[in-house]
This record gives C-alpha cells, sequence and structure tokens, in this order.
C-alpha cells in the first residue's frame, strides 16, 4: 500500500508525535490537516509543509469538544475530498497528582481530551469510511494502558479506555473494511516527558533524558502501519519497545 494520495487528519499536531506524523505522512504523498488548539502553531508546522512540497491544512480544534472534530473531519472532505487516515493523538497527562491529591475538574479534563477525543474522532470519521469501504484509524496509546503508575491515574485509566474503543471498533468495523489499531510509542523525547520529570512522581520522572525515542520514530512508524495491509495488528496496540517491530519498521538494523 501507498500513502500517495491518501488524506490523513492528525490531532494534536502542533508538535511532539503529531507534529512529526503530519511531516512524515506529507513525506509520503498524503495530504494533511493538522488539527490542535492553537491555530497560530499549527499554521506554522502546516505552511512548512507547504513550503516542503506538500500539501497541508491547519484548523483549530479542541477534542473534548464533538463539533471541533466533526469539523476537522469535514475539512479534510472540504480541502482534499475525503478522509483516508485518522491519527487520533492528541493527549495531556498534566497535572500529575495522587488520587487524594487530584484536582476533580482537571482530572475530568485529561479524560475529555485522552478517553472523550478518542471517542469523538471514531464517531466522526467512521461514517465517511464505511461509506467508501476503507479507511484506516490509529489511537495513539501507551504501556500505561495496561500498568499503574503513581500520580498518573487519569492517564492510565484513559489510555486502558483508549485500548478497549480501539477493540471495540475493529470488532465492529473491520469488515467494513475500516482499519483501526492503537500505537504504543514508549516514552518519546516531548514535552510531556518534561512535565513527567518535573512531578519527580513514580520511576518514569526518573528516567534520563537520553532514553526516551525521538518524535520522528512513532510518525514513521505511524506511516509505516497506515501503508501497511498486515491484519495481524488489527484491533490491538503495536509497541514500539519491540525489538521485532522495530526493525520490520525500519527504526533499527
Amino acid at each position: 500500500m501507498s500513502l500517495q494520495g491518501k488524506v490523513a487528519l492528525v490531532t494534536g499536531a502542533s508538535r511532539g508525535i503529531g507534529a512529526a506524523t503530519a511531516v512524515e505522512f506529507a513525506k509520503q504523498g498524503a495530504a494533511v490537516v493538522l488539527a490542535a488548539r492553537t491555530l497560530v502553531e499549527i499554521k506554522k508546522n502546516a505552511d512548512a509543509i507547504n513550503a516542503s512540497g506538500g500539501k497541508a491544512v491547519a484548523i483549530a480544534c479542541d477534542v473534548s469538544n464533538y463539533a471541533d472534530v466533526e469539523a476537522a473531519v469535514a475539512k479534510c472532505e472540504a480541502e482534499f475530498g475525503g478522509l483516508d487516515i485518522l491519527v487520533n493523538n492528541a493527549g495531556v497527562i498534566d497535572p500529575i497528582a495522587r488520587l487524594a491529591d487530584s484536582d476533580p475538574e482537571a482530572w475530568s479534563k485529561v479524560a475529555d481530551i485522552n478517553y472523550k477525543g478518542v471517542y469523538y474522532g471514531l464517531r466522526a470519521a467512521i461514517p465517511g469510511m464505511e461509506k467508501k469501504g476503507s479507511g484506516t484509524i490509529i489511537n495513539i496509546s501507551s504501556g500505561a494502558a495496561s500498568a499503574a503508575l503513581e500520580g498518573w491515574s487519569h492517564y492510565c485509566s484513559t489510555k486502558a479506555a483508549v485500548l478497549s474503543l480501539t477493540m471495540c471498533a475493529d470488532k465492529e468495523y473491520r469488515d467494513s473494511g475500516i482499519r483501526v489499531l492503537g500505537l504504543s510509542p514508549g516514552t518519546v523525547a516531548t514535552d510531556m516527558q518534561v512535565k513527567i520529570k518535573a512531578s519527580g512522581l513514580n520511576p518514569v520522572s526518573q528516567l534520563d533524558p537520553s532514553v526516551h525515542i525521538p518524535a520522528d520514530w512513532p510518525g514513521r512508524a505511524i506511516a509505516w502501519l497506515c501503508a501497511d495491509d498486515d491484519s495481524s495488528y488489527l484491533g490491538t496496540d503495536v509497541s514500539l519497545k519491540d525489538e521485532a517491530t522495530l526493525k520490520k519498521i525500519g527504526l533499527v538494523n
């Protein structure tokens, strides 16, 4: 399979994994709609892609608001004629706190973004994909989906919910030609790791920054998963901590 001529929507595309994924998609010939809450930042990213010969547009989108997500999907159709790939990447981990110290409103906001935001993406994208009988949806997951980490009750539980959504969507729509899978990238050198380290809670905050993989690795992995037709990955989380997977994608020798 090829990404040439495909249309992709990437949420949380202002920085980190989302921005790197948008760049990789454009390099491989896909038109990209970059979505994030801050329009100024994603507009710069889209302009850079266009200046390099790619096709990209930006749209302000708060994934915790279904109308915004619906509008982002509509933008793909209006600008490029449809939607072939959705990357549900937008996610937050701040504020990190033990349960009894957490702020209920802030905790709930993380759930709105990390969990409901993925549901909103699925809900907005699937009807159009089902109608044409094809599409790929990648939900950014985490090893936290199956682990308990101090101070991360919001993050662990929402990522577990995302994995469940991945499995449910695959069960419901695989026969309609829609490929749904997750990517668990491990620790990535992004702003999120800066916040984790500053918290001082749990072993992840003690990791040396040198162990984090660069953001372009998940970006390349996501593009590879979108172009590969291996059905064994569907409905699961693909882990970039697996050496065999890294070799298969071409990230290590």
